[in-house]
């Protein structure tokens, strides 16, 4: 059994396989279509292949759940992810990464106005960055308590030096002849700053969005496991693994992966529109 089991998870790879080769090869590579399908049949042949192995192979469901599994624990528990969700993503991650975006943005501003600050404050930013999340998560929930605030408060720390770091590289990248340019216009520093410096360090901006929003909810999800309330997404997973309830805890990781996905594309999407300039979007 187990052997035919293997043997037509080969096959449904193999074709699989060659059904993305086809439509990569093909004359209409290059449609939006095409683009999408090639990714959208190799996570269903992942999932195909998931819930055939696990059923087929009789893999303990505290090890591995099968996919059709999490879909009905996820459907049956959506009033609960929601809750998860808003207290997670909404209350901990996004408040804390637009707090720490605008405070990172404003400090940039500062260290690109004063070489004491530029040399004195870069080196011990890169210190705290490399600080591990187990290390300062506990301590900020201990300070601002066990609800979503020392989530923020965690995520803020997480996104608010690769933030400063891609701003300040971003605000350089103009060269001196260009700097000089504005200058014989008798532009100051501030009209310099928007109408040259800024526009150019927008593809440094939004690489830093773009790692901080990755950050920012696996700041807020971990940060619970320290202490919360009787909601948010690290206080299920948890909770869930004690009580070996694997399918809830996949169920959440669906949640985050749908949200970090969402969030990133969203960014992603709005690079596009503001950097459409830049050779990278070309």
């Amino acid at each position: 059994m187990s052997l035919l089991i293997l043997i037509l998870a080969l096959l449904i790879w193999a074709g699989a396989w060659r059904l993305n080769v086809v439509i990569a090869n093909g004359r209409r590579a290059d449609t939006r279509a095409a683009q999408l399908g090639v990714p959208a049949i190799f996570g269903l042949t992942l999932l195909i292949l998931w819930e055939l192995i696990v059923r087929g192979l009789g893999i303990p469901l505290v090890i591995l759940p099968p996919p059709s599994m999490i879909a009905d624990r996820f459907m049956g528990s959506l009033p609960i992810l929601w809750a998860d969700f808003v207290q997670t993503v909404v209350k901990g991650a996004l408040s804390g990464y637009v707090i720490g975006c605008l405070a990172a943005f404003g400090t940039a501003i500062l260290v690109d106005r004063s070489d004491f600050l530029k040399r004195g404050l870069m080196p011990v930013g890169n210190f705290v960055a490399a600080l591990p999340i187990v290390g300062t998560a506990p301590i900020l929930v201990m300070w601002y308590g066990f609800d979503w605030q020392s989530k923020a408060a965690v995520v803020v720390v997480m996104v608010f030096f690769p933030m400063l770091v891609n701003i300040t590289a971003g605000l350089q990248e103009t060269t001196t002849m260009q700097r000089d340019q504005m200058k014989t216009w008798a532009a100051s520093y501030w009209q310099g700053f928007w109408k040259l410096r800024l526009p150019a360090a927008m593809p440094f901006v939004f690489n830093g969005l773009k790692i901080s929003s990755t950050l920012a909810l696996i700041g807020a999800i971990v940060a619970e496991f320290f202490g919360s309330p009787i909601v948010g997404m690290g206080f299920r997973i948890s909770t869930s693994v004690g009580q070996l309830a694997l399918d809830m805890v996949w169920a959440e990781i669906v949640v985050a992966a749908l949200a970090g996905s969402a969030f990133y594309g969203l960014i992603a999407l709005i690079e596009k529109k503001v950097t459409f300039w830049h050779p990278s979007q070309r």
